[in-house]
């Protein structure tokens, strides 16, 4: 906690005239739900179209010779071979392999554009600077807005402004006007639903989202839906689900590591943590496992349950869970012990004294339905 005032993003005045209540989120007053609630903008989302306000997120231009060989170098991933015009999920290690965050990384060409989570905002912008090297420049875009269309009409309702954006295909990004204004454009989001990320200049952020709202199929929506939106579509939240105690094999992260970082592929290492991160693979030598969890209750099981094994051992621990409105039951994430982590498994959570029975599910507990073409 901090005693510096919370911060507001461009949209803070549209969000109070929406009816939107809000709290504080990584220093920032965010809208948590508007008059609809938590459920009907989960369910709005999936059925429809959502627009979430992402603004306290940092943005980061990144440019100079060799800045994506540099890059590479604090990530396990390829990003020398990022197309242009293409994203990409990305993890920053530390020494001990362990998540100092995840980030998006897109490659406009003569510069890389950054995304990172906000309450590593701060850190992640040290990190590069100390790491980078002389050669590279670094530039906070603090003046750009950043939300999120999502859902499966939002191609239908931003392509009814900016046809554009129609044949963008998953993980495309494009710099477009949108009645006028100079956006970047990625067919990306964190929901599990096809969409859009764009990122706005803070003096056209509302002008441009109330042009949004105004499509029939957009509602506004708050970060109690994008929570459990993103849960059940087994998607991790910093700090929760990862953290610079897990390494991307622990968290169920290994496809996020390119096949050329690997031991075995083109430019193998280089980032930090490489050689345990290795070991892990090649070994299985991890003693926890993130896996999805189906309760077979009503009973949503919360963030720092304990899980419990049929003797009543401890094995592990809930790192997010909430109900799951699209598929009326209740979805957690959480890390057990291996040899719990076969799908399938019965584990039971602690709550309130009592054992309740858990199911190691496969994740994600809803279909991504990405757009790729």
């Amino acid at each position: 906690m901090s005693d510096s005032p919370l911060l507001k993003t461009s949209l803070y005045n549209l969000h109070l005239e929406l009816g939107a209540k809000m709290v504080p989120f990584a220093g920032y007053e965010m809208p948590v739900q508007y008059p609809l609630g938590v459920k009907k903008e989960h369910l709005q989302t999936r059925e429809k179209a959502g627009l979430f306000d992402v603004s306290h997120m940092g943005q980061v231009k990144l440019s100079g010779s060799n800045v994506a060989a540099a890059l590479e170098s604090l990530v396990p991933v390829d990003i020398v071979g990022l197309p242009v015009g293409k994203q990409r999920y990305a993890l920053f290690t530390n020494d001990q392999g362990g998540l100092l965050d995840d980030l998006m990384v897109t490659n406009f060409g003569d510069h890389l554009y950054v995304v990172v989570n906000a309450a590593c905002k701060e850190q992640d912008i040290a990190h590069l600077q100390a790491n980078l090297g002389d050669g590279i420049q670094l530039e906070r875009l603090d003046d750009r807005a950043l939300v999120a269309l999502q859902g499966p009409a939002a191609a239908t309702a931003l392509g009814r402004i900016t046809p554009e954006v129609a044949d963008m295909v998953f993980m495309d990004s494009r710099h477009l006007s949108i009645d006028g204004v100079d956006c970047f454009v990625s067919r990306s989001g964190y929901t599990g639903e096809d969409g859009y990320e764009i990122s706005i200049p803070n003096a056209e952020a509302e002008r441009l989202c109330r042009l949004f709202l105004e499509q029939p199929e957009v509602e506004a929506i708050g970060l109690g839906a994008r929570d459990s939106l993103r849960l059940e579509a087994g998607l991790c939240l910093y700090g929760h689900d990862i953290d610079t105690t897990t390494t991307p094999i622990e968290g169920s992260l290994i496809w996020a590591i390119s096949k050329s970082r690997r031991a075995d592929g083109e430019r193998p290492g280089g980032f930090p943590g490489a050689e345990i991160i290795f070991e892990q693979i090649a070994n299985k030598s991890y003693s926890r496992k993130r896996v999805g969890l189906l309760a077979e209750g009503r009973a949503p099981i919360r963030e720092g349950a304990e899980l419990v094994n049929g003797q009543g051992e401890k094995i592990g621990v809930v790192t997010s869970g909430s109900f799951g409105p699209t598929i009326n039951a209740p979805v957690a994430m959480g890390y057990v012990s291996t040899p719990y982590s076969a799908i399938d498994t019965q584990v039971f959570a602690l709550v309130r004294g009592k054992q309740l029975p858990l199911t190691v599910s496969r994740t994600p507990f809803v279909e991504q339905r990405y757009y790729r073409g």
